[in-house]
């Protein structure tokens, strides 16, 4: 059954005109006195490095980047980049990995489908008497970088903004404005805002990420894909959740039906070579459509699907709005740190 949204988003679509990574201005000195000037507090910034802006806390730790172009010493097969990566702990551990040598298209934290497919309702006026009643000029897409279900070549996410909307000594909200692209033709206008604070000893990305098609937008039932958070793979590694560690089975690509049941967070740990123990979480929320979680320990990844119960329609006039928290950390999972994080999280409108 083919499920269409008529969730109208919470954000107000942002007007772009081109190209800009920009980074945050420098704050100017309040006068105190007749002759003295207030040093002002650090805050987060957002400065542009080689290939895209990086994030750092006000004591000078890089929190994040996010990538706007693909480095040449990286075998991504994707034509997209557009992610987030690295994505550290607090301590400067990189939890991301981008083009993993058995996915090779996988990179970091991103949004993408796949398995879609947009349609444009045919004109029957145009077609005489004999013409059909209806149907679509549909064009398949596959911007996840795969390329089984659909094609991925001339199918390209390109960001043309990364902008910091607001900085100080607690916190930092970015701005990224993504055209979904077929050939030379825009489909798709992402606007992803990332709010960044560091609290209870770990990093909280708050992710929104709005999705409007300029047609309709399908997206096929499918296992995997959507949010995902890449992690690296170089160690032992397991999948945790609120009762602690997951002993699932895997899931399969070929099988939605076989993903994870809907819960409210998964976390994903690994011991890195050097001996330290790194991790993070993603946690839904429950506005988003209901998701099954492809989480496998051939992938590495925490995945929410909101496509594995049934295909989805996102109209050309209706907005989807997608939001999760993740949480990165140092050592094993912070189950309790993590619930009450989720529980605030789910709790907000």
């Amino acid at each position: 059954m083919d499920l269409r949204l008529t969730r109208a988003s919470c954000l107000v679509a942002i007007c772009l005109l081109g190209p800009r990574f920009t980074s945050a201005p420098a704050a100017e000195h309040s006068r105190v006195g007749p002759t003295s000037q207030a040093t002002p507090a650090a805050s987060y910034t957002l400065t542009p490095v080689t290939h895209g802006m990086q994030l750092k806390t006000p004591d000078d730790r890089v929190v994040l980047e996010y990538m706007t172009n693909k480095p040449a010493d990286v075998p991504l097969t994707s034509p997209s980049v557009a992610c987030f990566h690295p994505v550290n702990t607090p301590s400067g551990e990189p939890v991301t990995a981008i083009a993993p040598d058995d996915h090779p298209h996988h990179r970091g934290m991103y949004l993408a489908w796949h398995d879609a497919e947009f349609r444009q309702p045919l004109d029957a006026s145009k077609g005489g008497p004999h013409a059909p009643l209806f149907g679509w000029n549909i064009t398949k897409v596959d911007f996840w970088g795969w390329g089984v279900y659909a094609p991925r070549e001339g199918r390209l996410i390109r960001t043309t903004d990364v902008k910091l909307l607001g900085a100080d000594a607690n916190h930092a909200e970015i701005e990224i404005h993504n055209d979904w692209i077929v050939g030379k033709r825009k489909m798709l206008d992402e606007t992803t805002v990332a709010t960044v604070v560091e609290r209870d000893g770990v990093y909280v990305i708050d992710l929104s990420f709005r999705v409007a098609p300029l047609v309709d937008y399908r997206l096929n039932k499918q296992s995997f894909s959507g949010f995902n958070f890449q992690a690296r793979k170089d160690g032992e590694s397991y999948f945790t959740n609120a009762d602690g560690i997951v002993d699932l089975r895997n899931p399969h690509y070929s099988v939605p039906e076989l993903n994870w049941p809907p819960s409210p967070w998964y976390g994903y740990v690994i011991k890195v070579p050097s001996g330290k123990t790194a991790g993070a979480a993603v946690i839904d929320h429950p506005q988003n459509p209901p998701s099954t979680w492809h989480n496998s320990r051939s992938l590495w990844m925490l995945n929410p699907v909101i496509a594995a119960l049934g295909p989805l329609t996102i109209p050309a006039d209706e907005p989807l709005t997608l939001r999760y928290r993740v949480v990165v950390h140092d050592g094993p999972t912070p189950t309790e740190v993590v619930q009450k994080l989720a529980d605030e999280w789910r709790a907000r409108n």
